[in-house]
């Protein structure tokens, strides 16, 4: 997941929202969002290669969604798998299940959003380890610090405004402005080149590359009831629809 906008108690009918795209080598492999068979209230994909997710929900009231940090140098072997750190998280069980006892040190660099009952938090571990609370409103966050000015950055959170100021109705219709490869001529460029070797240093929302690209857009909607809505489009390496899936789920309030 290298670029998401996040919405926390920005709308009368909505307690969280979140739209945003995983771009990965095509190589990788990964399973398409489901329910896991354990722990069964964990609704996520999963990388087929570290075991761990990008991003997903529980319907215990967890959310977690994590993006790689760039300007730190390539990922180093021997660091925890950050799917791991948000796999534990939301299965509430593991070696990273309780956020203020995690050791943020022992991964490669990161970004995290992590939402529970007491509300969302922001971690990161560069350029030190940091947990922060998340007030009410609109965040954006790719690979670099929260709400850095990048321009897909920029305008995937001016999507999710204007999506909710249009009345916020189907969050499903967030997908579209997911597949933009148009790129804003406003916003800073990221002061490092990507770690990944085929990320272009500035690039759109939606990234088309035989090699490396987006891989999937996925869109979370809780509403102020508990109904929460998840739904993954996924892309091939030509960056053409190869399935989608919706799934309702609960959320305790």
């Amino acid at each position: 997941m290298c670029v998401l906008a996040f919405a926390w108690q920005a709308h009368p009918k909505w307690r969280l929202v979140m739209a945003g795209n995983r771009d990965e080598l095509h190589a990788r492999p990964a399973a398409p969002l489901d329910r896991w068979e354990a722990p069964a209230h964990v609704i996520a994909g999963r990388d087929l290669t570290a075991g761990g997710t990008w991003l997903g929900v529980s319907e215990q009231g967890r959310f977690a969604v994590v993006t790689n940090l760039r300007g730190f140098g390539p990922p180093l072997p021997d660091r925890a798998s950050r799917g791991a750190l948000v796999r534990d998280l939301l299965a509430g069980d593991g070696n990273y299940a309780a956020p203020d006892a995690i050791d943020l040190a022992a991964f490669n660099p990161f970004n995290l959003i992590f939402v529970d009952a007491s509300g969302p938090r922001f971690l990161t571990n560069q350029p030190s380890p940091m947990h922060a609370p998340l007030a009410s409103g609109l965040y954006g966050l790719s690979n670099g610090a929260l709400d850095e000015p990048w321009p897909k950055t920029g305008q995937i959170k001016g999507q999710l405004l204007d999506w909710i100021v249009a009345g916020a109705h189907d969050p499903a219709a967030l997908l579209d402005g997911l597949a933009s490869e148009t790129l804003p001529a406003t916003g800073l460029p990221p002061e490092e080149p990507s770690d990944a070797p085929l990320e272009p240093r500035l690039s759109p929302i939606f990234i088309r590359h035989p090699m490396y690209g987006t891989r999937c857009s996925t869109v979370v909607a809780i509403d102020r009831d508990g109904r929460g809505l998840i739904v993954e489009r996924r892309y091939d390496a030509q960056g053409i629809t190869t399935g989608e899936t919706r799934l309702d789920f609960g959320w305790p309030v």
